[in-house]
């Protein structure tokens, strides 16, 4: 006959938690280093129109951003009117040219010859207000623009 067994218990062995700070610490690393922190909160309305016909631009440090459209549902006690975002905050037409020449001196001499304004514009708003944008960047002799888009079918801003 066999003899039987009384069954111990078997305890699980504890887990060593030495190395847990250490991978606690890699992950904060990694993420703090992979994380790209948004420059601007946006303000207004942005939906961009489409184009067929893009080119990306290569260098983002020569690149000043202009936001214009529809204060977004967080601002709407400021009016349904188009408005102009520079930066993190609403601006009138006339403080386009002090904000140009403050990210000219931001950039830096040698990034400034080659500024680019990018004219991030809802497909929503008035031509007039980008029309009065264009201006104000010709008197400061902002000539690099570019219209911001979407990659699609241009029939579809009709929609």
């Amino acid at each position: 006959m066999s003899k039987f067994k009384n069954k111990q218990s078997k305890d699980m062995p504890v887990i060593s938690t030495a190395s847990l700070p250490d991978i606690v610490f890699m992950l904060l690393f990694f993420f703090m280093v992979a994380t790209v922190m948004r420059k601007d909160t946006l303000m207004v309305d942005n939906k961009l129109p489409y184009a067929d016909q893009v080119e990306k631009l290569e260098n983002k440090k020569a690149i000043l951003y202009i936001y214009a459209g529809k204060p977004s549902s967080r601002y709407k006690n400021i009016g349904n009117e188009a408005r102009i975002q520079l930066n993190d905050k609403f601006a009138e037409i006339k403080d386009i040219k002090p904000f140009v020449f403050e990210e000219r001196k931001l950039k830096g001499d040698k990034l400034a010859p080659n500024l680019i304004t990018s004219l991030k514009i809802d497909k929503k708003t008035n031509m007039g207000v980008v029309g009065d944008i264009k201006k104000e960047l010709r008197e400061v002799q902002a000539l690099k623009i570019n219209y911001t888009t979407r990659i699609g079918d241009v029939n579809r801003n009709l929609q």
